[in-house]
């Protein structure tokens, strides 16, 4: 498999710093390794130490939480990398003694959840931390690689399958589509399952599912629970779970006018077209498919987030909807500063701004976004 610059890199390596920790967050298979390998073949093997949490071995070492210790583990060491430390027990107050008394010391750290990190690394890091996001494969990255027309030719094939990294390596349909399927079964549902209390799998998948039918439409706790037969508070607290290991994102309702905008309920995306489709069972091409818009809205949504994040751009994200049903699929807020998007997969009649949001919002941009503009809004 060629290998793919990811844009997060050279980013990467201005948050690599001294007396700090670097957290790398990821859904499992985004190529977390692959980055922090890719980044080591330009430092000599006796300037670093790499560590694997998920090794009893490695994470045994750590046990004996004293400075001493530690000065055994790191003599002549400059920079210290532990894959999955959350894994590693008490992992938070590990790399706070490291880093306040090595200071000197460079610390790259990865995860594959939110959760973890956030609850054993997070807090003991206040101050002490950086932290870079890996996503699949974005069409950003893939920008590089190939021409207007490969780009073209590709894009029902990242509609349908996705982006994660290892499914360059299949050419042929079926082998993504298996692919998919032993991630979704091996990996993503292995994680969301690893929480305490968390043992009913047939509900999570239930969930996605239903989830996965509502692209681009609003999600109230209450039907889904019902659908379910479990209490609101248990969907809330799935989605929580799904959201910070990197399977699902929220979007919320843009108001400024509560009497007449929809602000409580919100819209749920995949952050890969791939695990949405393995979710419902769906790898059928383009032209035997009747959700089409969904997956258009869904590729796109998660292509901006995915550029957001590479690009360093700070956005705050939303739909918008009135009462009376008058809608914006995406809207972005920067700087004070709004711009709304429509997404079309065919244009027979091009949208007009919807009446109350040009009442209401007169100096903003408005855009639809298409099979013939889409590029110029995921990647430049």
């Amino acid at each position: 498999m060629k290998f793919i610059e990811r844009a997060v890199a050279e980013g990467l390596k201005k948050k690599i710093v001294a007396g700090k920790v670097l957290m790398i967050l990821g859904a499992r298979r985004v190529g977390k390794t692959e980055l922090i390998n890719h980044y080591l073949e330009g430092i000599p093997k006796e300037e670093y130490l790499k560590f694997n949490g998920e090794d009893i071995r490695h994470a045994k070492l750590f046990e004996d939480r004293s400075v001493e210790n530690y000065m055994r583990i790191l003599k002549n060491c400059k920079l210290l990398v532990i894959d999955e430390a959350q894994k590693i027990t008490d992992s938070g107050l590990v790399l706070k003694l490291i880093a306040d008394n090595f200071k000197e010391l460079k610390i790259i750290v990865t995860g594959s959840s939110v959760f973890d990190l956030s609850n054993k690394l997070g807090e003991p890091l206040v101050g002490r931390k950086n932290t870079v996001y890996l996503y699949p494969f974005s069409q950003m990255e893939f920008q590089k690689y190939e021409n207007i027309i490969e780009t073209k030719e590709k894009l029902e094939e990242r509609i349908i399958f996705g982006s994660y990294p290892e499914l360059e390596q299949y050419p042929i349909w079926n082998d993504k589509q298996n692919y998919l399927y032993e991630m979704l079964n091996s990996y993503l549902l292995r994680d969301i399952l690893a929480f305490e209390s968390i043992r009913q799998s047939d509900k999570i998948i239930d969930l996605l599912r239903l989830i996965a039918f509502q692209t681009g439409k609003e999600v109230s706790l209450q039907e889904l629970g019902s659908q379910l037969n479990i209490a609101k508070n248990t969907v809330e607290k799935y989605l929580d779970l799904l959201s910070k290991v990197f399977v699902l994102f929220k979007l919320r309702g843009f108001s400024r006018n509560l009497r007449k905008e929809v602000s409580k309920m919100n819209r749920w995306y995949f952050y890969d077209n791939g695990i949405r489709n393995a979710i419902i069972g769906n790898f059928n091409r383009l032209n035997l498919r009747n959700d089409v818009g969904e997956l258009w809205e869904n590729y796109l949504v998660s292509e901006r987030v995915k550029f957001q994040n590479n690009s360093g751009m700070t956005a705050s994200n939303y739909f918008w909807r009135t009462y009376t049903q008058q809608e914006i699929d995406w809207v972005e807020e920067t700087n004070g500063e709004l711009s709304a998007y429509e997404f079309k997969w065919n244009i027979k009649k091009k949208p007009k701004v919807p009446v109350s949001w040009k009442e209401a919002y007169p100096d903003s941009d408005y855009k639809v976004i298409s099979q013939d503009n889409y590029l110029e809004w995921i990647v430049l």
